[in-house]
């Protein structure tokens, strides 16, 4: 396991498919942004679901996603919504 596996939320699955999408660092996915950094993961696992980008949230700000303030929360939840793929 990697660099990113250190950070908080993020586990073996996740670092995967960070790497697959080219984020090796916590610089790399601090850089890109949570949201950038989902719609990567989107593109290459369409099941991404909102715990994951809370997930990445929570790990460029080192902390638990449940630790995230609300508004944080809300934000992330709206763009949630806005860009998950249909249901087949």
């Amino acid at each position: 396991m990697g660099e990113l596996s250190k950070l908080p939320n993020i586990g073996k699955t996740v670092e995967e498919q960070l790497n697959q999408v080219g984020i090796y660092t916590s610089r790399q996915l601090a850089g890109l942004g949570s949201r950038r950094a989902w719609l990567m993961i989107q593109n290459i696992d369409e099941s991404a679901c909102i715990h994951r980008l809370l997930a990445l949230e929570g790990a460029i700000r080192n902390v638990k996603k449940t630790e995230l303030p609300e508004d944080v929360k809300k934000e992330l939840k709206e763009f949630y919504q806005e860009h998950k793929l249909p249901l087949p």
